[in-house]
């Protein structure tokens, strides 16, 4: 931190809160146990349990789930995998919008030249499961026509069953699918591995890197390098930001000396570039709505926003009170996207969710009547003692949430509205937790109405 003039600019723990990968990863709990499995054995294990049967072996339980999945998506394990493909002008369209364009030349080092040499093909997709770009061993590339693993094409488990990028997608984790572990037989001379990017700056989903070829070209190190090089391209996409930072910090600050009251910088994304009269912060939260004019913002209240190159410049003028906000609308129906929107007679504001505050905020609307910090860690960990990790989860989710929540105990305002909104099949829920209150609202949960 430096100051000039009364200027003051974070420039550490810029992150914090942001959904990105810093955990170790185990890639044999999403890979094959045992290499030397037969086509034959995983045959075995795929013929009864597809067709919604019990076979005499049990598929690993990523594969388990993702096949009760495709069959709840009515894909069938006899059909083709051909899909619509997008129009050129709209496969551009995406091609030129996503940030993964930015790290394509890493993606093609850190895989490309490994597929071609090991005769498979590396295959990176949006955050729906099309098909942006793909490369590698020519002869492979012809295969893979065949199966319609082409430019523009749908890969998403509702599409075309388990496969890497589909199941990637839904799991929100890396995965390896190898040979009959496909639901759809098309596809059990084909193995891949498949891995999540997110964009650093706010947690999205940016899309899936996968590597695929004949299940003869299976190799257990290939899902360890496949996450690797994905972590890879968050970290440039994390550097270039951070060089963005600095660019509006160099013009943010001679402007944020002339002015009287409290202002902030911040980038597109509500990152901080520099601040002056009040405390700073990590991020300030912009709806998706977001634009020059007076907006009313959860954290700050009632700002004059002004465009700059690069970012905004806020400048906080008080009124509106947040705490005057009625309405949270808790929109859980996209599994992949969890959102909430804010409400009142101050305006409304919606944003994303990260999955931990997303799971936070579920629980809370489930139970009205408030959860102590100990009763929320056993439903988000099992474990009682996990208190000072949830104290700070809750701490950030009140700072967005600025008077709607209450503690001692944790719970939303009386007189605040809240309404939750399920996915359609409610084993669907955030598909992507392991919190014990989520797993059970979803094996309690019946069969979705016909």
């Amino acid at each position: 931190m430096w100051d000039d003039g009364g200027v003051a600019a974070r420039t550490r723990s810029w992150f914090r809160g942001c959904s990105v990968k810093t955990t170790s990863f185990n890639p044999a709990r999403f890979a094959p146990p045992d290499t030397s499995e037969t086509a034959g054995h995983l045959q075995e294990t795929w013929a009864v349990p597809a067709r919604g049967g019990r076979g005499p072996i049990t598929p690993r339980p990523v594969i388990s789930r993702s096949w009760q999945r495709a069959r709840r998506f009515g894909v069938h394990p006899e059909q083709g995998t051909d899909s619509v493909l997008l129009q050129p002008d709209e496969l551009e369209r995406r091609r030129t919008s996503t940030a993964l364009a930015d790290v394509m030349p890493t993606l093609h080092g850190g895989l490309g030249t490994v597929a071609d040499a090991s005769l498979q093909i590396m295959v990176v997709t949006d955050p729906e499961g099309r098909v942006l770009w793909r490369a590698g061993n020519a002869g492979v590339l012809r295969r893979a026509d065949a199966i319609c693993l082409e430019e523009g094409a749908a890969w998403s488990e509702e599409t075309t069953g388990t496969n890497a990028i589909g199941t990637a997608l839904s799991a929100g984790v890396p995965v390896q699918v190898h040979s009959a572990e496909h639901f759809v037989r098309t596809l059990h001379d084909w193995t891949c591995a498949a891995a999540p990017v997110h964009d650093p700056r706010d947690g999205r989903l940016l899309g899936i890197i996968d590597v695929s070829g004949p299940d003869s070209t299976f190799h257990p190190a290939t899902l360890a390098l496949v996450d690797t090089v994905s972590r890879l391209a968050e970290s440039e996409l994390r550097t270039a930001h951070l060089r963005a930072i600095e660019r509006l910090r160099a013009v943010a600050a001679p402007l944020l000396c002339r002015l009287d009251g409290p202002a902030l910088v911040v980038d597109s994304h509500g990152w901080l570039a520099a601040v002056t009269g009040m405390p700073p912060v990590d991020r300030v939260p912009l709806p998706d709505s977001f634009g020059a004019g007076r907006s009313w913002l959860p954290s700050l209240g009632t700002c004059a926003v002004e465009p700059m190159p690069g970012g905004w410049l806020l400048r906080v003028t008080g009124g509106g009170d947040p705490g005057s906000a009625g309405r949270v609308v808790l929109d859980l129906g996209e599994p992949r996207r969890p959102r909430v929107t804010v409400s009142g007679t101050a305006g409304s504001w919606d944003q994303d969710l990260s999955p931990r505050h997303a799971e936070l905020l579920y629980v809370l609307a489930v139970h009205r009547q408030g959860r102590s910090a100990a009763q929320l860690a056993v439903d988000l960990f099992g474990d009682p003692t996990r208190t000072v990790t949830v104290r700070a989860e809750l701490s950030r989710v009140r700072r967005r949430l600025i008077g709607l929540l209450d503690h001692r105990p944790y719970r939303f305002r009386e007189e605040v509205e809240v309404e939750v909104l399920l996915p359609d099949d409610p084993r669907d829920l955030l598909p992507h937790s392991a919190a014990p209150a989520v797993l059970g609202a979803r094996a309690t949960a019946g069969p979705a109405p016909s």
